[in-house]
């Protein structure tokens, strides 16, 4: 943003100069004397945006995430579903019971993705219903090894689909999915047929990776379709097990992100609706989630009156 704003700068201030040069070869008249120290007033204002840009653009880079908002300072830039889009503002985590669409916990962050937020969220929802075991659904952009393994650990059992960040499908090539493993030998079959072994182990992003190839790709009829190296390697994560179990239970029930969708969405698309699809009207994160949690209570109240029934709704609230 910074960048784009100083060549828009630097273009009017190059477009200003070049007034003044033509002016400088005409003829002088009272006219062009006006004209001339309006495009003077015009370049020292130029020259104080950038001297004002410099200074901000200084601020964001000093900032921990690099980013800095004008209008509230704690507000930062969220990814929206169109390519390439974003906006500045929170991001609200929800988990919803799928009976009744009830919201059973929410948060309001700052973080502009969500794959740091579904062990915290889960396990706030699992503490919220005093039960000993939980099975939870999200989507793609909560995919995080560390967190679903988190999730395993705390008795909560995750159900989401992997998103396909490897380009070697787009390009017609094997992915690592068309690799299968087979635990007895701890080999990975490829799909000609070949038995990859366990190599070495090293450390990536603070996860142990175990590596796995063959040296008979070199003569492979289909090692066009798999790799342009001199092998395909394979990384096996140490807990590698608990994301083929999620896998797993995806594949047992394709339905769950339908179900997701249609559970998550309709507190979202109603509270919205009520909102007016508008901005949220505080500013700073703590009066932010103050203004959500009055938003899922309203919407909870009225789930409630609408299942329940005002009449009974207001007997139990007696009792």
């Amino acid at each position: 943003m910074a960048a784009r704003r100083r060549a828009q700068l630097e273009e009017s201030v190059a477009r200003y100069l070049s007034q003044l040069d033509t002016a400088d070869r005409q003829p002088p008249s009272e006219a062009l004397a006006a004209k001339t120290t309006h495009l003077r007033e015009k370049l020292d204002k130029l020259k104080q945006e950038m001297e004002r840009l410099k200074e901000r653009e200084a601020q964001m880079l000093a900032a921990p995430d690099q980013q800095i908002s004008l209008t509230d300072p704690d507000s930062r830039s969220m990814a929206t579903s169109g390519r390439g889009s974003g906006v500045v503002g929170y991001n609200v985590q929800v988990a919803v019971e799928t009976e009744h669409h009830l919201i059973v916990t929410h948060e309001v962050t700052n973080i502009g993705n969500d794959r740091a937020q579904l062990a915290r969220v889960a396990k706030a929802t699992k503490a919220i219903l005093q039960t000993d075991t939980l099975e939870a659904v999200a989507d793609r952009g909560y995919f995080d090894s560390q967190e679903i393994l988190t999730c395993e650990e705390a008795d909560i059992t995750v159900t989401l689909p992997k998103p396909m960040t490897s380009g070697i499908n787009v390009k017609g090539r094997f992915g690592k999915q068309d690799f299968v493993y087979l635990s007895e030998e701890d080999v990975y079959r490829c799909p000609a047929g070949e038995k990859l072994t366990y190599r070495y182990t090293t450390e990536e992003n603070g996860l142990l990776l175990r590596r796995y190839w063959t040296n008979v790709c070199q003569n492979c009829a289909i090692k066009n379709k798999c790799t342009t190296g001199k092998e395909r390697r394979i990384a096996r994560w140490e807990h590698e097990h608990v994301l083929e179990a999620v896998q797993k239970r995806l594949d047992e029930n394709p339905q769950a992100m339908r179900t997701r969708r249609e559970t998550v969405e309709h507190p979202f698309g109603t509270i919205k609706a009520r909102m007016g699809a508008t901005h949220f009207l505080m500013k700073t994160l703590p009066r932010v989630a103050s203004e959500m949690a009055l938003h899922v209570l309203a919407y909870n109240l009225t789930r409630v009156m609408n299942i329940m029934g005002i009449g009974p709704f207001l007997a139990a609230i007696r009792a």
